[in-house]
């Protein structure tokens, strides 16, 4: 054994006689639950740049994406959101009631009231980010692998407790920082400390998205999440009757 990892051991050893466990090997869980649970608690809206991979199971195949999101998450109402593609060309769009899925390529739309489309799993389960305030009672929370990335960050492993088609399960990487602040300062700082995502469906896909340069709570207009079908697009209505 190397002499500084003996001794990185060691003293590790000695801390953990006076110490708490998370002081020596990092925070609990219940702490990381926490800061995400409050942090959406006090979140209103959010934008961030994203970029995504799909491993197709049966095709055996990749295909990436990036964009940007926008979320808000109005006082007693269904949180809306807006997912604007630049690779592939597409639009994911909800003002909390309906979905418009638009491909510009194809020149089509798809129309479906939001729990409908997502019980589809045609958008691989992204409704997961607009209940992350509730987590502890719509999942089943253990921390996934040794439970931190190589940066430090903290990793969630959710199995929802009512399964669907489009989630299976659910990895949430949450940024270190987040959780040391909730730890010194007793209540969430960080409103949005979601650094990345992972959506395993019951076919066996896998969608990562990773997060960057987020901003919270700026005071987004509703007229974001409305859309107005372009002309000459063909429209496909899913909305339940």
């Amino acid at each position: 054994m190397k002499p500084l990892l003996l001794i990185s051991l060691v003293a590790c050893l000695i801390l953990s006689l006076s110490a708490s466990p998370k002081e020596c090997f990092g925070a609990e869980l219940a702490d990381v639950v926490k800061t995400l649970e409050q942090g959406y608690n006090n979140l209103a809206d959010v934008q961030a740049e994203f970029s995504q991979r799909t491993d197709i199971a049966s095709m055996k195949r990749q295909e990436r994406g990036a964009g940007e999101l926008f979320m808000k998450k109005p006082a007693g109402a269904t949180a809306m959101f807006r997912f604007n593609y630049t690779r592939p060309k597409q639009q994911i769009i909800s003002n909390g009631k309906k979905v418009w899925y638009y491909l510009p390529e194809n020149k089509q739309v798809m129309v479906s009231d939001v729990t409908a489309l997502f019980q589809g799993g045609s958008t691989v389960a992204l409704d997961y980010l607009t209940g992350m305030g509730h987590v502890t009672r719509d999942f089943a929370i253990k921390f996934a692998a040794d439970g931190r990335d190589k940066k430090g960050n903290y990793v969630l492993e959710l199995v929802p407790k009512k399964p669907s088609q489009a989630m299976a399960k659910l990895q949430l990487t949450i940024e270190s920082q987040a959780v040391e602040s909730f730890i010194k300062e007793g209540h969430a700082v960080n409103p949005f400390p979601i650094a990345s995502s992972v959506v395993f469906d019951a076919f066996g896909n896998r969608t990562a998205i990773e997060f960057s340069k987020v901003r919270v709570n700026r005071g987004m207009k509703n007229d974001r999440f409305s859309f107005k079908i372009p002309s000459g697009v063909e429209v496909i209505n899913q909305e339940q009757k």
